[in-house]
This record gives C-alpha cells, structure tokens and sequence, in this order.
C-alpha cells in the first residue's frame, strides 16, 4: 500500500518531467508565466516580482511573489507544480539573510530594495571523455623527426639572439622613437 507521500512524490517527479522549474529562493526576483482562459481563449501572462516565500511540502508547494503595482502592493501566491503555471524564469538573485521576507510588505522606494547576489562562475560545464590513444590519434613520425638527436632546451642568451634577428625591424623603430624623444627633452641641442 502506497502511501500519500509517495504517492505526491510520484506525481512530482512526473509533473518535473514535462515540464522545467529552476531552483529560487526568497529574495529574487521572478518571472512567472501565468495562463489564463477568456473565454475559448487561453493566454500567458507575466507576473514579476520579488519572491518572498517559499513552500516545500512536495506536491503541495507554493510559492508568493510580491510586485508594486501603480504604487500599491500586490502580492500572488502561486502552487509551484500546478498547471496554472507556464513558466517561472529567475531575472537576478537577491542576497538576503532570512527564508520569508514579510518585513518588505512595511516598506517602500528604497528602504525595500534588495541587494543582488553575485554568483561567481568559475568555468564552463564541459563533459569531459578521456581519449583513447589509437593508430588513427597518433601523429606520423617521420624519418626527421627520428633521425634528429634530442638537444637540451636552448640558453636565455641563444634566445635573445634569435629574436634580435627577427624583429630587426621594430628595433629600428624604437632607436627612431628614442632620438624623437630626446630632442623633445633637449629643446635648445642644435643639430
């Protein structure tokens, strides 16, 4: 005999299957995609704003979501796995200290806002397989590259030499640069 929770349980995993929810918590602000019938008609409309309390009670959760509204305050509980609900999408993440913020229904202009909370993302989510080294990965050795003895790495002063050699050009624009310079400190030197 199954029991009432498993049964929600059930109906949740269902239920998130179909259809995609992401994971907010109080303080931020939400986007929610709410239909609604006229009629024959059904439409989506957008309800935003602050979410200031959330419900977990499996099947049974909800969510409110307060918004101000021509200067009133309008606050709008919705079920969180109920078909009312089209879309729920998070805009910013608030940093606050306490899971119902009721304090906010009191206050207006500034004294209401909410500070943003600043995720850091360290990197991209990449899977990452590990490659299987085969004939068809290898590169080809040649016949040069086995025939050349291995040699040390090259000293800092072959290094300098090498590239004094390639950028030749660009050292004579800075002996130019240099002598522009100088004469621009020493006005009254005459030729």
């Amino acid at each position: 005999m199954k029991t009432i929770e498993e049964i929600n349980q059930h109906n949740v995993k269902k239920i998130l299957s179909e259809k995609k929810i992401p994971n907010f918590f109080p303080g931020d602000v939400v986007k929610v995609g709410v239909r609604i019938t006229e009629g024959k008609k059904e439409r989506i409309q957008y309800f935003e704003g602050v979410c200031i309390a959330k419900k977990n009670r499996d099947l049974n959760s909800s969510f409110t979501v307060r918004k101000i509204s021509f200067g009133e305050g309008v606050e709008r509980t919705f079920p969180l796995y109920g078909t009312v609900i089209d879309t729920i999408k998070v805009i910013r993440s608030g940093k606050v200290r306490r899971a119902k913020l009721y304090y906010l229904r009191d206050r207006t202009g500034k004294s209401a806002r909410i500070a943003e909370k600043i995720r850091k993302k360290i990197g991209i989510d990449i899977d990452v397989k590990p490659e299987t080294v085969n004939e068809e990965n290898l590169a080809p050795v040649t016949k040069e590259m086995e025939s050349e003895p291995k040699t040390e790495a090259p000293t800092t002063t072959e290094i300098k030499k090498t590239d004094s050699t390639q950028k030749e050009p660009q050292k004579e624009a800075s002996i130019a640069e240099n002598e522009v310079e100088k004469k621009l400190e020493n006005p009254t030197e005459k030729k």
